[in-house]
């Protein structure tokens, strides 16, 4: 695998599901990729922590409570223990017992229905450059000889820098919910290939500095298409939604909209 520089093609879709399939299944869950790729989408976002005994998952929270039967900080549980909980029932009842799924598990389905995956390191505290080691190191053997690698992204540049370090091959991403001070020294300083911003910050200007210093642009979690046909205007590489059952991801410069898709899908954060 090969790092993926700005001045190259960029070799991912303009369009990504968040969390499998934004808020259509269990965010982060098996049925949720499947649900997702049923609805035509071939590029999914995930976040990643690491269990007790640093086996690699998909949870977006700290804690447990909000989207499984578990209690407490996911991060202080075994694998095992984990393997176990109920990570769909809190949707609907037709996803009960559906597994919180290992980045092994994800990996599979993806490289098995040719589809891309943008991983969000999201460290439990205090973990921060443990987790984007490990995560790193694992999605570097997962995809290894495939054609197209993970985009690994984290809004803590300390992840970042395990994952630089643990495999500096595998492109990444500075997440970003503010421009605070220091930011794009941060993305040089970790050979970001972009950056990926809440949509809200988007502009001409800062397209147009991203470009300067070699960074593809990215933003989440838009869901109104509105807002999306001016990202894309901006010329936007990709855009991250909730709304897979809303947008046609096979459109790539145009926002084209199911007539039938459901129109109250909140939007995300």
């Amino acid at each position: 695998m090969s790092q993926v520089p700005g001045s190259l093609p960029w070799p991912y879709p303009r369009w990504v599901a968040h969390r499998g399939a934004g808020k259509l299944a269990p965010e982060n869950t098996l049925a949720a990729f499947k649900l997702g790729h049923a609805h035509g989408w071939r590029m999914f976002e995930c976040d990643v922590k690491l269990s007790a005994d640093g086996v690699p998952f998909l949870l977006h929270d700290a804690t447990l409570e909000r989207t499984t039967k578990g209690q407490g900080t996911a991060g202080q549980w075994p694998w095992a223990e984990l393997a176990r909980l109920d990570a769909g029932s809190w949707l609907a009842p037709a996803y009960a017992g559906e597994p919180i799924p290992t980045l092994q598990t994800i990996a599979r389905f993806c490289l098995d229905h040719d589809s891309l995956l943008n991983i969000e390191i999201k460290p439990t505290p205090g973990t921060e450059r443990q987790t984007g080691e490990v995560v790193a190191q694992a999605a570097a053997q997962l995809w290894q000889g495939a054609a197209v690698p993970p985009l690994l992204s984290s809004f803590q540049p300390e992840s970042l820098q395990g994952a630089q370090a643990a495999a500096p091959k595998l492109p990444r991403a500075l997440l970003l919910d503010s421009l605070w001070e220091g930011w794009l020294d941060t993305a040089r300083r970790l050979d970001c290939v972009a950056v990926v911003c809440r949509y809200t910050l988007w502009d001409a200007a800062l397209v147009a500095r991203a470009r300067a210093a070699g960074l593809r642009s990215l933003c989440y979690t838009v869901n109104d298409a509105s807002a999306a046909q001016d990202l894309l205007a901006l010329g936007l590489d990709g855009l991250i939604t909730d709304r897979v059952d809303f947008f046609d991801p096979s459109q790539a410069d145009s926002v084209a909209v199911n007539p039938h898709a459901a129109r109250d899908v909140k939007r995300g954060t």
